[in-house]
């Protein structure tokens, strides 16, 4: 069982061939509206990679929070503990550039009225195999299901984006950290990676570095490092690749896949993701990532 605590917003995404510089003006040529936040994310590519998941968050009354419930609820996520709270839902502001990169505003909204545990959540992370956390909510909700978790032997991976200072009271009961390079880097204040590792393993027993073109870096206190390449792919949006990558790997280590193996399949989830626009509407079903990872296998031999 995996429960993720964070946001569930609505992504407002224009497609564009080069992203604007600051009081520039350019032209898009499309535009979506898709369910995400990085907690909803998470919480339907761990659904949809065939992990049983519930969701901890909430969303506004307004139009945008039912069609963000249904796409949970949708992929298999329970959302019992989503609550509907009065005002608007959250909302992302994403601009993808033809090379499938992206900048992102969020405006947290109902995400931010998510301050700690209410009734029922701590039952829920309780019977939970792993707790997943992201900090698109405020801090105080992520420390609170943190200290549950770990009362409860509840494994905790965090994904610390945005990026911000990381408390004491967080880090000391997380078990795994899954940041992006960018994001490792920040935290640690340094631009060497091993030393950016360093830093993680001071504070948490197991981290995992995603390394974009160059694949994925595992790290724990007292064991060899170990890199798994990424999936040759050409991105066309590379919104919520990070978050399919943490989904898959809560649902590979849950059943107990080999270090190599749960990397791998993660890898291959967010390969899917990023071949396809959108984020909640990327994400790979569990038969794709099989058939992903069975072909590369295959082309190995």
């Amino acid at each position: 069982m995996i429960v993720v605590l964070g946001s569930a917003s609505m992504d407002l995404t224009t497609y564009v061939a080069v992203a604007p510089a600051l009081g520039e003006t350019v032209m898009g040529r499309e535009f979506r509206t898709v369910p995400g936040g990085k907690g909803a994310n998470q919480a339907i590519a761990a659904a949809r990679a065939g992990g049983s998941v519930a969701m901890i968050g909430a969303v506004g009354d307004d139009s945008f929070g039912e069609p963000v419930r249904r796409t949970l609820a949708e992929s298999g996520v329970d959302v019992a503990g989503l609550r509907t709270v009065p005002g608007p839902t959250g909302t992302a502001h994403i601009v993808v550039d033809d090379d499938g990169g992206n900048s992102i505003v969020v405006v947290p909204s109902a995400n931010a009225t998510i301050t700690g545990t209410e009734e029922g959540d701590a039952e829920r992370i309780a019977a939970a195999d792993f707790l997943l956390l992201q900090l698109e909510a405020p801090m105080a909700a992520a420390i609170a299901g943190a200290e549950v978790a770990r009362a409860n032997g509840t494994k905790v991976v965090l994904t610390p984006a945005p990026t911000q200072d990381l408390p004491d009271a967080l880090l000391s009961n997380v078990d795994i950290i899954v940041p992006n390079e960018h994001e490792a880097r920040a935290l640690s204040g340094v631009d060497d990676l091993d030393k950016t590792i360093e830093w993680l393993l001071d504070r948490v027993p197991v981290a995992v570095v995603t390394l974009g073109e160059q694949g994925c870096l595992y790290a724990a206190r007292g064991e060899e490092q170990v890199r798994v390449p990424a999936f040759a792919v050409t991105a066309v949006d590379t919104t919520a690749a990070g978050d399919t990558f943490v989904g898959a790997l809560a649902v590979a280590l849950g059943e107990a896949k080999p270090v190599v193996e749960a990397l791998t399949w993660a890898s291959a989830a967010a390969a899917l993701a990023v071949q396809r626009p959108g984020a909640s509407s990327s994400m790979p079903e569990r038969a794709e990532i099989e058939a992903l990872v069975a072909g590369e296998e295959e082309g190995r031999r």
